[in-house]
């Protein structure tokens, strides 16, 4: 008990450096703005068409498709550019704890605070809608307008037929929310382990894991082999299974009649991530040389 009171302490300390911080308040702003940007669509549409929103589907149709997902992502970079954070108090954390439950504090650190943004980024786009939005568990008009007329593929708003049809509001919104926590915490946990092994390294990483998830997606793969659009299907499944963003993306998912990976396979991709590189973090600060400067 006494090391687990020492590892949310650990934590915690690193919660209070939010306090009038400029960097975690630009993040949070800037993720603020681009709920704003991103579900403006679907608010436009609604108005014009004098149609209402389930409360959660601006976060659904919003964050349904992997490019949302990945511009969400990309400010874990501002957030988490400093990990691990060497202030001036951690020397004294170091005589009263060890190196281990140090850094277990800042993984607990890591996970909370991802897990906190998300939840501000749905809040945020609930907020946003409203003034529009009802709370039953039902799909709204706009919803099956966006779906069923191709509408939604048109304006670049992710509303998909399978599912609308195998899903409802709620469900599909923890589905989203914790696979987008899911790729977050596991970008997280590679920029913290890449900046123990070299300084600014943990940036490099996480637009190299970005840009990997840009990559693979499966209108590209298929240009780039030739893939013809009669068989694209296949190029969808590879890019499916092998990329974390397609992961993380809702719809790219098997709802019992294709060969996409399963939710809880997804799930279990993002855990295995998280505990390797959670992991070697952990081996790595045995023997990091740690530096502080100041007094």
């Amino acid at each position: 008990m006494r090391k687990i009171k020492q590892i949310i302490l650990t934590a915690r300390e690193c919660f209070r450096k939010w306090h009038r911080n400029p960097q975690i308040i630009l993040c949070f702003l800037l993720a603020f703005v681009f709920c704003f940007l991103l579900s403006d669509k679907v608010m436009q549409f609604a108005l014009e068409h004098d149609t209402y929103l389930q409360g959660l589907e601006a976060f659904i149709w919003t964050f349904g498709d992997a490019q949302s997902v990945l511009a969400i992502s990309i400010l874990l970079l501002l957030l988490f550019s400093g990990m691990p954070g060497l202030s001036n108090e951690v020397p004294y954390f170091m005589v009263r704890t060890d190196r281990r439950i140090w850094m277990c504090g800042q993984i607990l650190y890591l996970i909370t605070a991802t897990f906190f943004f998300i939840l501000f980024i749905l809040a945020s786009t609930a907020l946003l809608s409203a003034g529009r939005a009802y709370a039953a568990n039902l799909w709204s008009d706009t919803a099956a307008i966006l779906g069923y007329s191709g509408i939604g593929e048109e304006i670049a708003v992710p509303s998909f037929v399978k599912v609308l049809e195998l899903t409802d509001p709620y469900h599909c919104t923890l589905h989203i929310f914790f696979l987008m926590t899911g790729y977050s915490v596991t970008m997280a946990g590679l920029i913290l382990f890449l900046n123990l092994c070299k300084s600014n390294g943990g940036m490099i990483g996480g637009v190299v894991f970005s840009g990997f998830g840009i990559l693979l997606n499966p209108d590209i793969v298929a240009e780039w082999f030739g893939i013809p659009i009669e068989r694209i299907r296949f190029a969808n499944i590879i890019c499916g299974w092998i990329s974390p963003l397609n992961h993380a993306t809702y719809y790219m998912h098997s709802f019992g009649y294709d060969n996409l990976p399963q939710l809880w396979q997804s799930y279990l991709f993002f855990l295995a991530a998280g505990v390797v590189l959670f992991a070697a973090s952990l081996a790595k600060i045995r023997n990091y040389p740690f530096q502080f400067t100041g007094t």
